[in-house]
């Protein structure tokens, strides 16, 4: 009991450590005073000048419209990297692969975008979206991989004899079988490469452009100019953005879970379900 106890504390500790600065920044958002030493009253007016912000809007969209290219992009490519990664007949080669995929994972962000911006100067490339996007899409594929792997490791090769064996051509193997078995994967892969571009900021910062900038960036520069509490209501903002995401994909999990215990089911019980 006492073990119990002494474990639900330190999760408490760990969670009210992670979570404080957060909730302390979007309390402060609120604050009718124009700094966080001290709440003077409760006033929405920093919400309503950072929507009335123009620019700071753009660089919104241009986030999410960055993040979602790059991973959807990142996640097709990263999907079949696995599938191929797992296709590779010896366990050395396929080591190999694998290692190559880890070390990109564990590289610097310092030296991904550093690297970058080299090869963008060296090719003539002009730095901005497609700087910006090439860099997401390059750093996110190995996220991808990495999470969509382990499913494809799972899947049981009787099912692929079955499937050929009942008359399914290479396409229909492919987009009946293997892509619903590895769906969880692809959506994990798809929300994690999502994150780490929505929230990037050495990679970009070196191979972004003048007249493009994202939300990290922005935030940056403007951060180094003065505390403005309209910073802090474009962070609650980006957290509940966040928090609907983890939830959104949450309720996907568990839905894609329960279908497949329901195939299970019916599969034991003899019955075919489409």
């Amino acid at each position: 009991m006492k073990k119990v106890k002494v474990s639900s504390i330190y999760l408490i500790l760990v969670f009210v450590l992670l979570y404080a600065p957060i909730f302390y920044l979007i309390f402060f958002s609120f604050n009718q005073g124009g700094d966080m030493n001290q709440f003077t009253g409760f006033t929405w007016e920093h919400y309503a000048t950072l929507f009335a912000d123009q620019r700071m809007i753009q660089i919104v969209l241009n986030t999410l419209l960055l993040a979602l290219l790059s991973s959807l992009v990142a996640t097709l490519v990263g999907t079949f990297g696995a599938l191929g990664i797992a296709a590779r007949k010896q366990k050395r080669l396929r080591s190999t692969f694998l290692t190559l995929n880890n070390v990109l994972m564990v590289s610097p962000d310092v030296i991904i975008g550093a690297s970058f911006l080299i090869l963008f100067t060296s090719l003539g490339i002009s730095l901005g979206f497609g700087s910006v996007l090439i860099s997401h899409i390059a750093f996110s594929i190995p996220i991808v991989v990495l999470l969509v792997l382990p499913k494809v490791n799972e899947l049981d090769p009787a099912l692929l004899n079955a499937a050929q064996d009942l008359g399914a051509t290479r396409w229909q193997t492919f987009s009946r079988v293997i892509v619903p078995f590895i769906t969880p994967g692809i959506f994990s892969g798809f929300f994690m490469a999502f994150t780490y571009s929505l929230d990037d900021f050495a990679v970009t910062f070196f191979v972004t452009g003048n007249g493009f900038a994202t939300l990290a960036v922005e935030i940056y520069s403007r951060a180094r100019q003065g505390i403005s509490l309209e910073i802090n209501a474009l962070s609650a903002v980006m957290f509940v953005f966040a928090l609907v995401l983890v939830v959104g994909y949450y309720f996907i999990d568990q839905y894609s879970r329960t279908r497949r215990q329901k195939r299970k089911n019916h599969q034991k019980a003899g019955v075919m379900i489409p």
